[in-house]
Formats: C-alpha cells, structure tokens, sequence
C-alpha cells in the first residue's frame, strides 16, 4: 500500500508538471511570429467561468449612406498596452478584400488587427453584411481571437468608420473588465468634409460586472 501511494504521488506530480508545460506552449504561440500585437492569456482556466456570458456590449446608431466609398466600419478591442484582442464586427466588402483595392477603407482597423496574415476562417467570423439604418449593438464574451478568456483590466474600444473616401471617425473608450458600468466613446475625425459624420454615433459601451 506504501509504495502505491508513493507511486500515485508521483504520477500526480508528473501530469501538473506537463500540464504547466503545455500552458507555457499555448502562451508562446500567441504572441509569436504573425500575431506581434496579439494579447497573451494565461491560465485562460481561471477566467472562463467568469465569462460564460456577455460582459460588453457596444452601441451606436447607424445611418446608412448613398453612394460609394462609405458605410464601412469594424468595432474592435485592444488591450490597455494596444495589443489586438478581438473583432466584434467589420463590414464584409473592407474584411474580405475591399482594404487592397480601397486603401482608405478603415485603415486603422485593417493595421491593427493583422488582417493581412489572418486566415479565411477568421475573416469569415467577423464580416458580415452592411448594415440597414438603424441602432446597432454588438456583444463581447471577454474572449480574445482565439477564443481564450482575457483577464480582468482595462481594455480599448474601438469604433472606426469610413464616412466618404479618406474621411472617417475613430470613436475610443477605455472600460475595465468586472467593474459595471457606462461609458460614452469619444469620437475624432479624419478628413474636411462634415457632410457624413452623422453615420456613426454616439457611441456607447456598458460593461457588466462579473464575480
């Protein structure tokens, strides 16, 4: 009985140790080559019941423009030190190639979220269709691109939207992850003319506290 229990024990020991080597692995990949501003998460096991449900939720409305080169725009985050974490949503022309024949077409988004190097599936999960007019919402799960629980703290949302050309807006709020609450994004334009700056706005995200 002594030795089995000796034997059990080390066992045990092996497995917490190969485990921990796998975590270090997995964090690795996150910020290696083709993900520079990627966020890293560690222990991603010791947020993921905190977040089995909607902890952010970014609103705004929209109105719809006539004619072309406008009504593209993505909401994303970035961590406090400007690291990517996460696409809520990007209009499908921009996402799936429309950056490389419009280079003014949400700009900033297209550089920092990767979306060069990112694969089809990606794009895919986070285009979607050009909205109609109306009050929009999108929700974040407290999840970065991989699907792995972020940690709690401050964390940057971003609303950037192509209103005519090489003119645009980049709303900006600063939120922290488990403290409840409201916050008014703040907008700054790009370009001279004011003509379509109703399109997006205001911009509003509430967060709601977990344990």
């Amino acid at each position: 009985m002594y030795m089995k229990a000796v034997f059990a024990a080390l066992a045990a020991v092996f497995v917490m140790v190969m485990t921990g080597c796998g975590n270090s692995s997995a964090r690795q990949g996150a910020t290696g080559a083709g993900a520079g501003m990627d966020v890293a998460v560690a222990d991603s096991a010791l947020y993921a019941s905190a977040y089995d449900e909607s902890v952010l939720e970014v609103s705004f409305h929209f109105t719809r423009q006539g004619g072309i080169a406008s009504n593209q725009f993505a909401v994303w985050i970035e961590d406090i030190q400007g690291r990517y974490v996460r696409t809520l949503y990007a209009t499908r022309w921009t996402a799936t190639g429309g950056w490389q024949r419009r280079e003014t077409s949400v700009p900033q988004w297209v550089n920092r979220s990767g979306l060069a190097g990112r694969g089809h599936a990606h794009i895919d999960a986070l285009a979607g269709p050009t909205p109609q007019t109306g009050v929009l919402s999108y929700l974040w799960d407290g999840r970065n691109y991989a699907g792995q629980p972020v940690p709690p703290g401050e964390y940057q949302i971003f609303v950037e939207g192509s209103l005519r050309w090489e003119n645009r807006v980049l709303y900006t709020a600063v939120v922290r992850l488990g403290e409840a609450g409201q916050v008014s994004a703040v907008p700054m334009f790009f370009g001279d003319s004011t003509q379509e700056r109703g399109m997006i706005g205001p911009v509003t995200v509430a967060v709601t506290a977990r344990p």
